[in-house]
């Protein structure tokens, strides 16, 4: 039996990761952006505060992006109040995760630290080494300018070569003879010099120059990144722009169940055989080794209105449940996708109507399945309550034996709550931002039930962290 003061604490950080797996502090369908970035700080210094070590092995988790940035800094700007071993612990945690997060996030970090004041020795190594081991310093000087420049200013870094001129003092030279920084200094006086940069540095010189959106495109082409072409198809598309497609099944599952959905439901139908093909090859290069491992699988998935999200957030929600069901067709061994209101190609599928999850739940559990995966925000009102019913009767009358695992998937986050929205009580809720998350998700589910230790969930997280520290990306870490 599991003491209280167990309890609290395992809910308590599950509750954080629910947070810091959904919420980005944007603007969600029932919250604004100013609830979600109070609630979410509430939450952040509350966790900090009393459970320190857990909050620093949370970046060793599939949070996300903009909750590991406030972690990072959090750490940084309250290092005094941990012992020397827990800062070592700490700064090796710190130094792993700023080497996954995108590089403009982690200047965004070194940006705070400056407007906050946090500039001991320490913050500086891990500012310098990770400066050290960016592979192109140069391009990050044209790409990531004023992030840089900040960075090297904050930690006091005399940058070498031609890098420190061409932050603070770029018109002197003549020429550089670094390519890129020659090629950056060019494309302020030549047009057919900026198609040689990279398209965020491209981007604003093309429009000083008065270059059409058109003309730009097909010429900067070549340089997009993956997820740059994935966010400019629709607009060549209108442009008539053919050199900016991709072969769309090798972009992130849950990003291309996002693009599909931006598309006319005309358009989907006239290339429903290239995007649906695009997103199981997506589902299964997710899956990976676990494919068609998780037995008989029913899926209840929210399309109700409120699952088209926000003006910030587009049909996120619904786009977690798209990429959910692509996912579990393939980690099954027999699947079944029930939507609430679709029922025809899931590629059709649209935001629309009230959130009846009683009546579908019913539905799945009629299968019997090993696996019951319901993808919702919670917001269960046609009737209230009635999912919550029938998941009490059937784990209390019908299922006594727990032959049917129920999991609750949350891709969105409750500010009021602070935590997302839960369906019933003994049934495991997690948050969930990217569809490829959700075999680990399902794994930390089992601690939201009030069923493991406190002591499971500090080797769970040991274990993660362990994990995590031991990777590749690891070599040369500062501690």
């Amino acid at each position: 039996m599991l003491s209280l003061s167990d309890r609290v604490a395992c809910e308590d950080v599950v509750m954080f990761v629910n947070a810091a797996v959904t919420s980005t502090g944007q603007r969600e369908f029932r919250s604004g952006a100013a609830e979600q970035r109070m609630s979410l700080s509430f939450l952040h210094d509350y966790v900090l505060g009393n459970y320190r070590d857990l909050y620093a092995a949370t970046l060793a988790l599939d949070v996300n992006d903009f909750n590991a940035a406030l972690v990072v800094t959090n750490l940084l700007r309250t290092a005094r109040l941990a012992d020397p071993a827990r800062r070592a612990v700490e700064g090796r945690l710190i130094a792993a995760r700023l080497r996954l997060l995108p590089p403009q996030r982690a200047y965004r970090v070194f940006g705070e630290l400056r407007r906050l004041g946090v500039n001991n020795r320490r913050t500086r190594a891990i500012v310098r080494d990770w400066l050290v081991a960016r592979p192109d310093p140069a391009l990050d000087a044209v790409k990531y300018r004023r992030g840089l420049a900040v960075a090297a200013r904050h930690a006091h870094l005399t940058l070498p070569g031609e890098l420190g001129t061409v932050l603070f003092d770029w018109r002197r030279p003549k020429r550089y003879e670094t390519p890129i920084l020659e090629t950056w200094r060019r494309a302020h006086y030549e047009q057919r010099a900026l198609y040689g940069l990279p398209y965020t540095a491209a981007e604003g010189l093309a429009t000083l120059h008065g270059i059409g959106r058109a003309r730009f495109l097909t010429g900067i082409a070549p340089k997009l990144t993956g997820a740059e072409r994935l966010r400019l198809q629709s607009s060549a598309r209108r442009l008539g722009v053919e050199a900016v497609g991709m072969e769309l099944s090798r972009a992130p599952l849950t990003r291309l169940a996002g693009y599909v959905l931006s598309l006319p439901r005309v358009e989907r139908v006239a290339r429903r055989a290239e995007l649906t093909e695009a997103l199981r090859t997506a589902a299964r290069r997710a899956a990976g080794r676990q494919a068609g491992s998780w037995g008989r699988v029913v899926a209840v998935l929210d399309d109700s209105y409120s699952s088209s999200g926000s003006g910030v957030k587009r049909r996120r929600p619904l786009a977690v449940a798209l990429a959910t069901h692509y996912l579990l067709d393939v980690l099954a061994a027999d699947y079944t996708g029930l939507w609430l209101h679709h029922r025809d190609d899931p590629l059709l599928v649209r935001a629309t109507g009230p959130t009846g999850l009683g009546e579908r739940l019913l539905d799945g559990l009629a299968h019997r399945p090993d696996r019951l995966v319901v993808v919702s925000d919670g917001w269960d009102n046609a009737p209230p309550g009635q999912a919550a019913e029938v998941l009490r009767i059937w784990r209390t009358r019908l299922d006594p034996e727990r032959r049917t695992s129920v999991v609750h998937l949350n891709p969105v986050y409750d500010s009021d709550a602070f935590d997302v929205r839960r369906l019933a009580p003994g049934v495991a809720t997690v948050g969930v931002r990217e569809a490829e998350d959700a075999a680990a998700l399902v794994e930390l589910a089992r601690f939201a039930t009030g069923t493991a230790s406190f002591a499971d969930l500090r080797r769970h997280l040991d274990d993660r962290v362990d994990r995590f520290l031991a990777g590749p990306a690891q070599a040369g870490q500062p501690t």
